[in-house]
């Protein structure tokens, strides 16, 4: 599904990635976690085709990029970010913002189909918005947005779903419920890969977890094998504790000294 072999990339004079290798099987459901700056993004990036390394291979869905167009390989690539929103048209209604993700487009400029209308209000009312169709997506809230966009990147089925902090800018009900959606996503066929630096968003859908520190793979693997205190300690430079409630980690950070 995914295969990054011996990936460096350097800019200017500083290494942001130094000899990453990670293997994402297909079904499986990855978290990239790491601190600001740690190089989580510009993985991304890679994986999405917008930046190549400097050194390495990157092979997507069974094609190496550099060998292939990866406007191909996106058609099959649900991606969401905050760069996505910026891109978007606020005055455009809801549904056609989700339309649009059935061809990779950004705006229509001529007429849609109307099974393509109808499964994009199709899609929001599974979601729960269906009732924001025909609101401009300016309108809407954070939340709300985030929503939108994740109905706009499952309008093509794709093999691979991708998202960059969605819940970034959320407050504590709207992360919730966003994180409830993905949630539901365990039973389509698909893998997905979500980068966050909380570790507290790391719902059951989540089967493995990539810890990034420094440009570098700290740990990788099964979500319970890599969230531990001390593999969590060492990346963060802290002590830290992790407690696993409803099957999901949460972290706590002990005061410096504790216990001496």
């Amino acid at each position: 599904m995914i295969a990054l072999n011996g990936i460096t990339w350097r800019r200017e004079d500083r290494d942001i990635l130094q000899g990453i290798d990670l293997h994402i099987r297909k079904g499986e459901h990855w978290v990239i976690l790491g601190r600001n700056g740690s190089g989580k993004t510009t993985l991304l990036e890679m994986i999405n085709g917008y930046q190549f390394p400097t050194s390495g291979t990157v092979d997507v869905l069974g094609y190496r990029y550099g060998r292939v167009d990866v406007r191909e390989v996106r058609r099959n690539i649900g991606y969401i970010s905050q760069s996505m929103v910026e891109k978007l048209t606020l005055a455009d209604p809801v549904w056609e913002i989700v339309a649009t993700g059935e061809y990779a487009f950004l705006r229509f400029y001529q007429a849609i189909d109307p099974a393509v209308i109808a499964k994009a209000r199709a899609m929001l009312t599974d979601m729960g918005i269906g009732h924001l169709a025909d609101q401009p997506f300016g309108v809407l809230s954070q939340g709300e947005r985030k929503k939108v966009l994740l109905v706009r990147a499952l309008m093509a089925e794709p093999e691979l779903l991708i998202m960059d902090e969605p819940c970034a800018g959320l407050d504590l009900y709207e992360r919730e419920k966003l994180l409830a959606e993905l949630n539901r996503l365990g039973g389509r066929r698909m893998t997905i890969l979500y980068v966050t630096h909380h570790i507290e968003e790391i719902v059951p859908l989540f089967t493995h977890v990539a810890l990034v520190h420094n440009g570098k793979i700290a740990a990788a693997g099964l979500k319970r094998e890599v969230l531990t205190g001390d593999i969590l300690g060492e990346a963060y430079e802290l002590p830290v504790e992790v407690d696993w409630i409803h099957e999901r980690p949460w972290i706590r950070v002990a005061p410096v000294g504790a216990g001496a």
